[in-house]
């Protein structure tokens, strides 16, 4: 159950990540609390799962599905570079993210 949770504190993760670009600097309502609302669930999940699982491992991991999410999205959404070495980067973020829930 806390790798659900910590997957579901990722995505929410995510979602605060990429609402921080459509709130234009906190000037619009509706995105600004969309995002902090995603951003409390985002730690209170994590919160939640670092009560079994090992903090270092929980935080990577959280922060790895955050990081990945965003940058696929920023890439599909908002028009960034996928180029060759970003993408590879991903899929050693990716990588890590697998050794590290298979270790743990």
């Amino acid at each position: 159950m806390a790798w659900f949770l910590l997957f579901l504190a990722g995505l929410f993760e995510i979602g605060w990540a990429v609402g921080l670009k459509y709130t234009d600097g906190f000037t619009r309502p509706m995105p600004t609390v969309l995002t902090v609302i995603s951003m409390v669930i985002s730690v209170v999940l994590l919160g939640l799962a670092v009560k079994t699982l090992p903090m270092g491992t929980a935080y990577a991991v959280w922060t790895g599905i955050g990081t990945v999410g965003t940058v696929l999205l920023g890439i599909w959404l908002l028009g960034d570079p996928a180029t060759i070495v970003r993408l590879a980067c991903i899929g050693l973020i990716v990588a890590g993210i697998a050794g590290l829930k298979f270790m743990a």
